[in-house]
């Protein structure tokens, strides 16, 4: 890629001490020359080596110092975007990062969209598609296991893994192709039957592995999503509050406080948990409320975990009233028993009897805090996450896994052309087509609009 543009983006967050200006493009050496003046020798940006630091002053106009600099020069092809790039390393004031990229841009530079460095690095081969997209997840990660994945599929492994796959069909597409080149010849046969059937059978085995590691990854970079149910004022805000540790709801003794979903995150044994507080479920004539509970049963429908939290002091009475509604929804599910307000009650209540299909209980203060480390672990039971190494393959990107899902779909077309004879021209197409999906994900085939879509969700500078 030749881009004619020096770009430059402020590439640290505000508030910070130290603030970073990233330089990158044919000029951005001699652009940042321009505008600095280096203290203790005369050998310009320009002539300097690569990997090397330099301490000056960046000057405007007028000759006034803005502030003191460290300038970090790295030389094509050698660099994160694989173009000549400077990092200058300032002081984190806001004015002097904004008169530094004025200075900049009034050189010459162009301030750089969002993603722009990772999207040239990407299209100068200096990394593939899904290691680029892996960049903006090691970024987002908020626990060990979404830092775990993104640190191996940036470092190559999901690409390493799909490229075994591609020279595989790639010589299963050369015997099938290479009998239609010789057609006219029926004694010819150079792809095995049996042989072929052997190797896609495998291939469908990898890619539906990695097809089925979607639902995992899913909940490892998004959150296991944690339902927190029950009747008004059993104590669900209260439970929310506890378990993240900041009051994030609104506790009240007021029955129908909470009238819409409320969600925050934790982390748990490395592992993120979305809990959803949703709004008492009652039967109830006010609007605003009745929305309210529709979107509790919402909540149900699309958790992995509810905690169906009850007033400990009235519970068979609660459990009676809600199980009819509450259960249906729970099949597949792994649905807890929250017994809240131990603290107002010592007898000991039986469920025994209530035959509920409830995979854990405890019986906790949620008010008294009391009780909250025996669910959290609950919960990480109930997550059953794999633990993650760093050479897991585990697919976390919806992109991905939309064209592993073709993928699959055509090695199995090709599985079915295998057995029952299909030409081997109708053959080669799937298999085509599953080549085509596969070098889909690290960006062999992918269109401009396709890459405009991913990089706009980056951050400026990176």
């Amino acid at each position: 890629m030749n881009n004619p543009d020096t770009i430059c983006a402020i590439a640290t967050a505000q508030g910070g001490a130290i603030g970073l200006i990233r330089v990158s493009g044919p000029d951005a050496i001699a652009f940042t020359d321009r505008i600095f003046t280096p203290v203790s020798s005369s050998v310009p940006l320009t002539q300097r080596k690569p990997y090397t630091l330099t301490f000056g002053h960046i000057k405007n106009a007028k000759g006034e110092i803005i502030d003191e600099v460290l300038i970090s020069v790295f030389r094509a092809p050698h660099s994160y975007t694989g173009e000549d790039s400077t990092e200058i390393s300032c002081h984190g004031s806001p004015y002097i990062l904004q008169q530094v990229m004025q200075l900049l841009i009034s050189n010459g530079c162009r301030a750089a969209g969002p993603g722009e460095y990772t999207q040239r690095a990407f299209l100068n081969g200096k990394m593939d598609l899904s290691q680029a997209e892996a960049v903006a997840d090691l970024i987002a990660s908020t626990s060990e296991a979404t830092h775990r994945l993104a640190m191996n599929q940036m470092r190559g492994g999901f690409s390493k893994e799909l490229g075994k796959l591609r020279d595989q069909l790639l010589h299963l597409t050369s015997l099938m192709e290479l009998e239609l080149d010789f057609s006219d010849h029926e004694e010819l046969e150079f792809a095995d039957r049996t042989e072929l059937k052997a190797l896609a059978s495998q291939i469908e085995t990898l890619i539906a592995r990695l097809t089925d590691s979607f639902s995992t990854g899913n909940a490892i970079k998004n959150g296991i999503p944690v339902a927190i149910i029950g009747e008004t004022n059993a104590g669900k805000s209260t439970l929310l509050n506890a378990l993240v540790g900041e009051e994030r709801a609104i506790v009240s003794d007021i029955h129908g406080t909470t009238r819409d979903v409320i969600e925050d995150t934790i982390n748990l044994g490395g592992a993120t948990f979305r809990f959803i507080d949703t709004a008492g479920i009652r039967n109830t004539t006010d609007t605003i409320e009745a929305l309210g509970i529709e979107r509790s049963f919402q909540a149900i429908r699309k958790a992995d975990i509810v905690l169906w939290v009850i007033d400990r002091t009235e519970a068979e009475k609660q459990i009676a009233a809600l199980s009819d509604k509450v259960l249906p929804l729970c099949e597949g599910k792994t649905l807890i028993l929250v017994l809240n307000k131990s603290d107002l009650t010592s007898s000991q209540l039986s469920i025994v009897n209530c035959q509920l299909p409830i995979n854990k209980t405890v019986s906790l203060s949620a008010k008294c805090k009391e009780g909250i480390d025996q669910l959290q672990s609950l919960l990480i039971e109930a997550a059953h996450l794999p633990t993650i190494s760093s050479s897991d393959i585990i697919v976390t990107n919806v992109r991905h896994y939309e064209s592993l899902t073709h993928a699959l779909e055509a090695i199995r077309r090709v599985q079915e052309g295998l057995s029952t004879g299909l030409s081997g021209d109708l053959i080669s197409q799937d298999l085509r087509e599953c080549i085509f999906h596969l070098s889909d994900i690290v960006g062999e085939v992918t269109t401009d609009e396709v890459l405009g879509n991913i990089f706009k969700h980056f951050c400026i500078g990176k």
